[in-house]
């Protein structure tokens, strides 16, 4: 077989803090241990925003971001045998090499195999699939779906049921797999807890539906945006407050609400402050926080270590915490059994060409 290099529209992200760009660009074929995917469908996320900023240290440019995506698999390199051309995918920006220590531990779903050259914006091999105008252009977080075609590793992919609707379940290759992940797998939830959720944005909502799955008794919303109070309880919320209500820190509001605290804290936003506040919400002897949100590069958390020793404990999850070769097609299959919710995650769907307000809705919590 012959493999061309194909050319196709990307959304090419040329330097920090400027638009995205509608380029052509050319796509080589797979290498060894290579898969090439049409993408149909990809959803912007605020990590995409964080590294286009020019905020992320392991940010390089030019580079097509994009780390949401659903496509059809186009061609495969040599030694590929998981999936073949015509499948279905979700590419993982957290592979699943099955074979690393981490992936034979099931404590983590953080694979390390290519997490050098993915970091750098590269392929296992070291170079990069995309070119435009004569440039190398990276790849990002080992996806890239703002691209018609992209290429990701054999082991950064998840073959999934033909059926699913790919501008829906997109969606799970980020953003909800986190957030439900981190309720059910991270702080394992249980049922008739109380729990509070800070960030109602995507993650939030995904958080608060791994809640209501797990039997949480009373799952209160925390956000400044009032806007979002009717979807998070529509996913389950069972009351939303703003901290901009309060005279007193939103920790205190919480502990007085709840007679102590709640079982179970998530921060959905990235921010050390309320990574804080989530914690000391907690109540003593068995609280447990869980940091889901990514926040910037050098900055740092901070509480007393009495909260600790009191016994609260703090936790981080990643995409999580799913196996992501094993997880994604299950979480598709939820899908399709109507277990999980998607569908409604869905806020605006836009045409390729309108990437920019994507991104413009997003920053304005639309």
């Amino acid at each position: 077989v012959v493999f061309q290099v194909i050319k196709c529209k990307a959304a090419v992200a040329w330097e920090a803090g400027k638009p995205l760009s509608l380029e052509e660009v050319e796509v080589a074929p797979p290498k060894a241990h290579e898969v090439r995917i049409k993408i149909v469908a990809t959803a912007v996320c605020h990590t995409d925003a964080y590294t286009l900023s020019g905020a992320d240290p392991e940010g390089r440019f030019p580079v097509i971001l994009g780390h949401e995506g659903a496509g059809i698999v186009e061609s495969v390199g040599e030694g590929v045998t998981k999936v073949k051309p015509g499948d279905t995918v979700i590419p993982l920006y957290i592979p699943q090499c099955k074979e690393c220590k981490f992936c034979k531990n099931p404590k983590t779903n953080l694979c390390q195999k290519i997490r050098i050259t993915q970091g750098k914006g590269l392929m296992p091999d070291s170079t990069s699939r995309f070119t435009c105008k004569g440039k190398q252009v990276y790849h990002f977080m080992g996806t890239s779906t703002f691209s018609e075609y992209t290429v990701v590793a054999d082991i950064s992919v998840a073959k999934i049921d033909a059926a699913a609707p790919l501008d829906k379940v997109c969606l799970l290759g980020c953003g909800i797999s986190t957030g439900y992940g981190a309720a059910v797998n991270t702080a394992k939830v249980e049922p008739g807890s109380t729990c509070a959720v800070f960030g109602l944005g995507g993650v939030g909502l995904a958080v608060i539906m791994g809640c209501k799955i797990a039997g949480a008794s009373r799952i209160i919303g925390v956000d400044i945006n009032k806007d979002k109070y009717v979807k998070a309880k529509e996913f389950g919320a069972t009351e939303c407050i703003s901290p901009e209500d309060f005279k007193k820190p939103i920790q205190e509001v919480l502990v007085e609400m709840t007679d102590g605290g709640v079982d179970y804290a998530f921060e959905c936003i990235g921010n050390v402050q309320v990574m804080r506040a989530a914690l000391e919400a907690c109540h003593k002897g068995w609280g447990v926080s869980v940091i889901v949100g990514v926040a910037a590069a050098g900055q740092e958390i901070s509480t007393r270590p009495f909260q600790l020793v009191t016994g609260r404990t703090w936790k981080g999850t990643a995409f999580g915490g799913w196996k992501s070769v094993d997880s994604v097609p299950k979480l598709v299959a939820d899908y399709m059994s109507k277990k999980i919710k998607v569908d409604e995650f869905v806020t605006h769907t836009l045409s390729f060409n309108k990437i920019n307000e994507a991104f413009e809705l997003m920053h304005t919590g639309k």
